[in-house]
């Protein structure tokens, strides 16, 4: 399809921004997650027995969206639903760094974190079958360009904006940001991906 037809439709759309208000939370994990719990109190060498956990949590996380959507889709749901389920879950899975910004606990801390990237992953997932649902195969490597440069742009932003709040503040309120900012991206998939 021609790049006008395709960002016309609503679905083009709801991927681009489902991948831009999903991957900065992933990369605000892989990136600033050391220097958090540094700023936390702990040291980064008590730490690295836990730092590793969100990483091995996203990794289940990938199988889980994947293996559940392909699951209910075997027991006659039909693809949108099924993908629309992980998102919502996923979403939710992802409201779990709040609980970081008020324990001191490391358990608590890495347990939440894994929780997130583990939701985060389900919903990635996903987000990256969404162009072979939506589209014919000539136009899928079209979109999902589209998304992958919808999600550079929201990385981009939003590591600097960590950065900066970071600097200037703390990070309870990018905290809070992470976990609520992945409702823009259910709400894009909810309202623009139609099957």
């Amino acid at each position: 399809m021609p790049y006008d037809t395709i960002l016309r439709l609503p679905q083009t759309w709801g991927y681009i921004l489902s991948k831009t208000f999903t991957d900065p939370v992933w990369f605000f994990i892989t990136d600033w997650f050391a220097i958090y719990l540094v700023s936390k109190g702990f040291k980064l060498e008590e730490s690295l027995m836990g730092f590793w956990v969100p990483f091995l949590a996203a990794d289940v996380g990938n199988f889980f969206g994947g293996g559940l959507s392909s699951h209910l889709i075997g027991r006659g749901w039909n693809v949108g639903a099924a993908r629309k389920f992980i998102a919502i879950v996923g979403t939710l899975g992802m409201m779990c760094l709040i609980p970081t910004v008020w324990t001191t606990s490391f358990a608590v801390i890495v347990s939440c974190f894994a929780i997130a990237t583990f939701a985060y992953a389900a919903f990635s997932t996903i987000i990256l079958n969404l162009p072979a649902d939506l589209f014919p195969s000539p136009s899928v490597a079209s979109v999902s360009g589209m998304g992958g440069t919808g999600a550079g742009l929201g990385t981009i932003g939003a590591i600097y904006l960590t950065g900066w709040v970071a600097d200037r503040y703390s990070f309870e309120p990018i905290l809070l940001g992470a976990s609520l900012i992945p409702i823009v991206a259910l709400a894009a998939v909810l309202l623009l991906v139609r099957n």
